[in-house]
């Protein structure tokens, strides 16, 4: 049946900008001399959500000013190339009736840069939910289930597309009934792992779920 709404996460889902953010946080802990073994750690979750409840080097310092100071690593006229499908996915959806969200861990002024000048398909998106809309990121349930309340739809008859092990959790737990990983940022066997219904490659196969 076709879905009631259609929820897509913004960075890896609908434009490649993850290397752009693992470069952000690249130099910002070699500019403090910290070592990780893993940037995954912050791939699909709010910076300052990492910072606060992971154990790193970070553990004394004030997680919102880490998270502004990666920000400020991406460069400001940063525009991310679209992730194949990712127009038609959303020109598809508005063709069909099918209201087009977007939930994403990054901030408002991202938004407009890499959906209003990048994709330039802002203005087909129905309702946009942020880092800042939300007490709780990813993988925490709360921005989908803020994005269904907004448009006045079940999370059970709606479509997510999610990139990451975070974003497709807090998908599930919010009980999206058709939960959509794409591969362009994380593995199908990690996607699966984390509860995805259906693996993609990106989002040209999400567009056929939308017919």
């Amino acid at each position: 049946m076709r879905p009631a709404a259609l929820l897509l996460d913004l960075d890896g889902t609908l434009v490649d900008s993850e290397p752009l953010h693992r470069e952000a946080y690249r130099v910002f802990l070699a500019d403090r001399g910290w070592v990780i073994d893993d940037l995954g750690i912050f791939t699909g979750r709010r910076a300052e959500d990492v910072f606060a409840v992971e154990p790193g080097p970070w553990s004394q310092h004030d997680p919102h000013e880490l998270a502004a100071e990666v920000r400020a690593r991406v460069p400001d006229d940063a525009t991310p190339e679209p992730v194949p499908g990712a127009h038609d996915v959303v020109h598809t959806a508005g063709a069909a009736g099918i209201p087009v969200a977007i939930v994403t861990s990054a901030r408002p002024a991202w938004v407009s840069l890499a959906v209003g000048e990048g994709l330039g398909v802002l203005d087909h998106i129905d309702v946009v939910v942020t880092a800042r809309d939300v007490t709780e990121g990813k993988p925490h349930p709360a921005g989908f289930l803020l994005a269904c309340e907004r448009l006045g739809v079940s999370a059970a008859d709606c479509v997510a597309a999610e990139d990451s092990p975070a974003g497709v959790a807090a998908a599930v737990a919010a009980g999206v009934g058709r939960v959509v990983g794409v591969t362009t940022t994380w593995t199908e066997p990690e996607l699966t792992r984390a509860g995805a219904h259906v693996v993609l490659p990106d989002l040209r196969g999400v567009v056929d779920l939308l017919r």
